[in-house]
């Protein structure tokens, strides 16, 4: 048991249910343009089948050899995405993890892309990008609403062996912040809104974290 206990002292902790999880992982992509800062934005192709035409950052599934390295599937898809070389990334390091009550593990990682006039987006995966000030986002906050979450067990489950008050309440919720930024025309939300807002409270030090 005490080499049990020796180990449990070294190993570094992993997220315990990560298996339960569409682990992915996205690259906030930052461009430099005549002294200022930009964030690069995608849009969906209206083909695809998960959320065709939404605005969101470069990225994908983490493969299980990435496991222990997801930055590497940032930078892998970010690249296949926007047709440009590995080496033009500059990773500058992780953002904060997310968990969404979707069933979905994300790992966002800040980046920033040299020698942008090369980029030629993949069709299949992305109609368009563009390009925000990164300035704008520091000096307008997202507006927030709610997401209303139903659980539900499944009918195998043995209701009798816990209390009864599993049976009389039915399906239990649970609510969380969705934020979204209005940029001219385009609305940015749901998860890329998350990772923005989570980016503009880490460059913003002075300012006490705010609940996400």
């Amino acid at each position: 048991m005490k080499n049990v206990f020796n180990m449990l002292a070294r190993r570094q902790p992993r997220i315990q249910n990560e298996s339960d999880y569409l682990v992915s992982a996205v690259l906030l992509p930052v461009i430099q343009k005549q002294g200022q800062l930009y964030i690069l934005f995608e849009v969906r192709a209206g083909n695809l089948r998960r959320q065709p035409g939404e605005i969101c950052f470069p990225g994908g599934r983490v493969e299980q050899w990435e496991m222990s390295r997801p930055h590497t599937a940032a930078v892998r898809e970010t690249a296949e995405e926007l047709g440009i070389r590995q080496d033009q990334i500059v990773l500058i390091g992780p953002l904060d993890y997310l968990v969404h009550p979707h069933g979905t593990l994300i790992y966002p990682y800040l980046g920033v892309i040299e020698d942008d006039q090369e980029i030629t987006p993949n069709p299949a995966e992305v109609e368009e990008v563009f390009l925000a000030p990164l300035e704008y986002f520091l000096h307008n906050p997202p507006s927030k609403s709610t997401l209303e979450v139903v659980t539900s067990y499944a009918p195998d489950f043995p209701f009798h062996k816990v209390p009864e008050s599993y049976q009389r309440e039915g399906p239990r919720q649970g609510s969380f912040n969705v934020y979204y930024y209005e940029y001219g025309e385009r609305f940015i939300w749901g998860i890329t809104a998350r990772i923005l807002y989570n980016l503009v409270n880490l460059c913003r030090p002075e300012v006490p974290a705010r609940r996400p």
